[in-house]
């Protein structure tokens, strides 16, 4: 496995959180594939995503010997764990509701908004008129993705609800990550990432066995090659990517370079779900782009 270390440099952190991004923009696809076939509610899938994704980092703990740099507090543990639980499964539950396009561009257009606030109380971070502009940017460009998705898509206001509440599962996380590496010795994020998915399986075991644990027996072998990568790309490596960048760049620089993540869920979703990439699509994409090449420039220069 990779080697992070508690004390990146900005530009490395940057480069982390955007390819765990650009990883997580996989997941939504993943799971409308897993939802066509598998007969996965949006509870047991995520279930079955933290599962795996703990489990994967217990071998890769094991196989380097079972070392670590720090153990995270209980505190944080469980304050992880259950901002991710709220952050995964919520945006399953949008993605089920209201697809995969709008779910994924609310969720990761609000969350900047939510973090900087979040940054704004806890930390005193200053955004500074570069950082407000970018912001800006990128929330007029989802709002033209919405727009445009929810003319042909029909957007569901249940499905936006759980959008919101995903973002805010993903604000908590990132503005927490933020506030303890500033306040003491950062966690080492292979640990932080098994321990945050270890607690969100257990809390969601019974709300997914109910919902129904297993998958149906047809298309069984696609069903499980989909839950392998859905546990190992955008899960295990994803979140520990993320982990380590989110602790050394600012809180709300860290949300809005995630925005990469609609852009390769977009992208995915046209090559591979057969969705038309609208004008509407390519002018919110464009602007995007551009908000998050502003604030990434802002952040290196600041550092």
């Amino acid at each position: 496995m990779f080697s992070l270390h508690t004390a990146l440099p900005a530009r490395r952190g940057l480069l982390y959180v955007a390819l765990a991004a650009t990883a997580w923009g996989t997941a939504g696809a993943a799971a409308a594939l897993l939802f066509r076939q598998s007969g996965l509610g949006p509870l047991a899938l995520t279930f079955w995503r933290s599962l795996g994704g703990a489990g994967i980092l217990l071998a890769l703990r094991l196989f380097r010997g079972g070392t670590a740099r720090s153990t995270p507090s209980p505190t944080r543990m469980l304050l992880n764990g259950l901002g991710l639980t709220l952050f995964q499964a919520a945006y399953f539950l949008a993605v089920r509701y209201t697809g995969l396009a709008v779910a994924t561009v609310v969720t990761l257009g609000s969350a900047p908004v939510m973090v900087a606030f979040g940054g704004r109380l806890l930390m005193g971070e200053r955004l500074g008129r570069a950082g407000l502009s970018a912001i800006a940017g990128a929330l007029a460009g989802l709002a033209v993705l919405v727009l445009g998705g929810g003319r042909d898509a029909g957007v569901e206001p249940l499905g936006l609800v759980w959008a919101l509440a995903s973002a805010a599962g993903y604000a908590a996380i990132t503005v927490a990550t933020r506030h303890w590496a500033r306040t003491g010795v950062a966690d080492d994020p292979a640990t932080t990432t098994l321990w945050s998915f270890t607690i969100c399986a257990l809390c969601l075991a019974p709300f997914a066995s109910a919902e129904g644990l297993f998958p149906s027996a047809h298309a069984l072998p696609s069903t499980l090659l989909l839950l392998g990568y859905l546990a190992t790309v955008p899960t295990a490596l994803a979140y520990a990517l993320y982990f380590a960048g989110a602790a050394v760049i600012r809180a709300a620089t860290a949300s809005v370079v995630a925005l990469i993540e609609p852009l390769s869920a977009t992208a995915i979703a046209a090559a591979v779900l057969d969705e038309p990439l609208t004008p509407s699509a390519l002018v919110g994409t464009a602007l995007l782009l551009l908000s998050v090449t502003a604030l990434a420039r802002t952040e290196l220069r600041d550092s």
